[in-house]
């Protein structure tokens, strides 16, 4: 019994440096479908702030989170004319980087768009995925726990790890 209460303090210990980049260095990325096309009355709208004019959504059926740590969702951008983007992307959390898998097109079709991985910036025309990063999806850059963990995130105006003191630019 001893012996097992003095082995756990070890469990515990953050990984180093050299494990972090070996894992950074040997991760793949899983394989996954397209979800079902939106509707616009299910969308869930997200803050982004006032420096846009475009108006932020998430469909929830579309947020799955897989065991690569990447969280996948739906995200519509609406201009204030009603112009919209729709594209399915990816959050790779620890990382901090963003890629989008598919477009929307007006016929209600996906159309295969991948892009590379890249960072994720606060401003600009990338400000949505910052916050559905940092305050939804991707707490202190550790992924949801599931599906319904990102729902509860989208319909509560955040997910209750994120840095609230942060959450809107406060």
């Amino acid at each position: 019994m001893l012996l097992a209460a003095g082995a756990t303090p070890l469990a515990a210990q953050p990984k180093s440096d050299w494990e972090t980049a070996r894992e950074e260095r040997d991760w793949k990325e899983n394989a996954f479908t397209l979800p079902v096309y939106p509707k616009a009355a299910d969308l869930v709208e997200i803050y982004v702030g006032e420096a846009t004019s475009f108006k932020f959504f998430v469909d929830p059926a579309s947020v799955s989170v897989g065991d690569d740590g990447v969280v996948r969702y739906t995200l519509v951008a609406r201009s204030s004319s009603g112009a919209e983007n729709i594209s399915f992307e990816g959050l790779r959390c620890r990382s901090g980087i963003v890629r989008a898998y598919a477009f929307g097109s007006r016929d209600g079709r996906w159309t295969p768009g991948r892009t590379e991985w890249r960072p994720i910036h606060s401003k600009g025309a990338q400000g949505s995925q910052f916050i559905l990063w940092r305050n939804y999806f991707c707490p202190h850059s550790v992924p949801i726990r599931d599906s319904a963990d990102g729902i509860s995130a989208l319909r509560n105006g955040g997910h209750r790890d994120a840095p609230r003191a942060e959450m809107f630019g406060r």
